[in-house]
């Protein structure tokens, strides 16, 4: 499977980066730093992570405005807990806890959360591309260590 997502390249990566940011648990970082490191540009593998993962985000917080009770603890198998755990942070910190959108745990249910709360989707969406992007770029930037971004 990691020789398949690596022969495939930007594409593989926006279908992980895209997969990671919904309620499956998976990571894309290995993804970003094995193409860079292959000596792909790191600004198109950012901005394609980033871009997918978005999108993924997006998706959850659909699911969260217009999924059922049903559909998030039956189908998607949010638990409670974790539910509970976003929303309290939600609540505490505000719309700014998107910010934090791309952490493991939290991320998802943040992202669901927003949206099950009717919080607007452009804050929402300005707020989660803001962090994801700023995760992949660091990751990018460490991968890179010492060598231009551009």
């Amino acid at each position: 499977m990691e020789s398949f997502l690596l022969d495939n390249g930007l594409t593989a990566l926006f279908a992980l980066s895209f997969l990671a940011a919904t309620i499956l648990p998976l990571g894309s970082e290995w993804l970003v730093v094995a193409l860079i490191v292959q000596g792909i540009e790191p600004v198109p593998v950012v901005a394609v992570a980033t871009a997918g993962n978005f999108l993924g985000a997006c998706t959850t917080y659909a699911l969260g405005f217009w999924g059922s009770e049903f559909l998030l603890q039956k189908v998607l198998r949010i638990k409670a807990k974790e539910r509970d755990r976003a929303e309290h942070f939600f609540k505490r910190y505000g719309s700014w806890s998107l910010l934090f959108a791309w952490l493991p745990l939290v991320g998802d249910p943040l992202c669901l959360v927003a949206g099950s709360l009717r919080f607007n989707f452009f804050p929402f969406a300005c707020l989660v591309c803001i962090g994801k992007l700023g995760r992949y770029a660091f990751i990018a930037a460490l991968t890179t260590m010492g060598k231009p971004l551009l």
